[in-house]
């Protein structure tokens, strides 16, 4: 795996933040027959998955149509992601999405806002967008990202259970400093860029 690869797959682990997802994934998934879990958590998975890798791949022309550019993209992406960032380091446990009894979770809340929300659409779009020629190394590191919030998601209960809430929590936070930091940076690259150039 390349630096690029590499630092990709960093990132889109810290923004799709599977150990922050779980106290919101525990509550959901209460409706849900213990039998089931497992299966809807890998069918959320997927289709958080298919619908970050449709924003990818139609990034350049999601940009073209309208007519945004990759620096106002790359500003509001840092932006989001710093506001992620902020919620993760001072928020309490998410908030409960409310499901009919009995009923279990198709898309809606795990797979969108959960997993594929607007933070990670908008890191893949901007992936795509700044460097379109390295498509195929973004998408292995999605890939990678999602296999990991997969696994971690579908063994949820046991990871609550083997390492306590309190050090669910504390790693949470520890994500959400490393987020913050890379969403600065983010900002920065974006406002260099507009001031002084796209080769800056």
């Amino acid at each position: 795996m390349d630096q690029g690869m590499l630092s990709a797959f960093v990132l889109l682990l810290l923004v799709l933040d599977p150990l922050g997802s779980l106290p919101i994934f525990a509550s959901t998934m209460q409706q849900v027959a213990p039998a089931r879990r497992s299966r809807v958590a890998l069918r959320e998975t997927v289709l958080a998955y298919l619908i970050l890798v449709a924003f990818m791949v139609s990034g350049d022309a999601f940009l073209r149509v309208m007519h945004l550019s990759e620096r106002s993209l790359e500003v509001a992406g840092g932006v989001i992601l710093l506001i992620i960032a902020i919620r993760m380091i001072f928020a309490a446990d998410g908030a409960v999405y409310d499901l009919a009894p009995g009923r279990e979770p198709v898309v809606f809340p795990l797979a969108v806002p959960l997993l594929a929300g607007p933070s990670a659409m908008a890191t893949v779009l901007l992936l795509a967008s700044r460097q379109p020629e390295r498509m195929g190394a973004w998408l292995v590191a999605l890939t990678l990202a999602m296999a990991v919030c997969g696994v971690v998601l579908v063994a949820a209960d046991r990871i609550r259970q083997f390492v306590g809430a309190s050090v669910v929590t504390a790693a949470e936070k520890l994500m959400g400093l490393v987020l913050s930091a890379v969403a600065v940076e983010m900002i920065l690259a974006g406002l260099k860029r507009y001031f002084f150039g796209a080769g800056a």
